[in-house]
């Protein structure tokens, strides 16, 4: 039996097991989503979840609130504590799991579905932040930032944007 064909059935049986999926052009595990507890918001882009630690928004920067208050510093981070402080969540990774900081890189969503670091983007409390290789929704982003810059939500109204 070929090489390519072992490995497709190990991806089979290890996909039917539930732990993991895999894209089998790459042959690739993909990371499912895990649930875990908003136990504080740090700011607008950075949380601790339990089990996690503390986790960057991945493809998002919202303006700073330690170290020289940016404009919208601010009112991103009381955002982010409204929707998120001590909410259940689902988290995933994309290609890397952890930055230099040593904090965990997920994309958050709600339990009613809605996608958070998405939310933040297209409300105008964050500018899209793409640092390959985790370019999953980058594309998605970038059309909320557009979207925000037009209609002059959030920063785009506040900041001169």
């Amino acid at each position: 039996m070929s090489r390519l064909l072992l490995l497709i059935l190990l991806a089979l049986a290890l996909t039917a097991c539930g732990d993991v999926t895999f894209d089998v052009g790459s042959l690739q595990p993909q990371q499912r989503q895990s649930q875990a507890r908003v136990e504080r918001v740090v700011d607008g882009d950075t949380v601790v979840l339990s089990g996690l630690g503390k986790a960057r928004l991945i493809g998002v920067d919202t303006p700073e609130v330690y170290g020289g208050v940016e404009c919208y510093g601010r009112a991103a981070s009381a955002y982010a504590k409204r929707i998120l402080d001590g909410r259940r969540v689902r988290w995933r990774y994309d290609v890397e799991h952890r930055d230099r900081y040593d904090r965990a890189l997920v994309y958050l969503w709600l339990e009613d579905g809605r996608f958070f670091n998405s939310m933040l983007v297209r409300e105008g409390f964050a500018t899209p932040l793409t640092i390959p290789p985790n370019v999953a929704y980058a594309d998605r982003f970038v059309a909320d930032a557009r979207a925000a810059r037009s209609a002059g939500r959030g920063l785009w109204r506040s900041c001169g944007g």
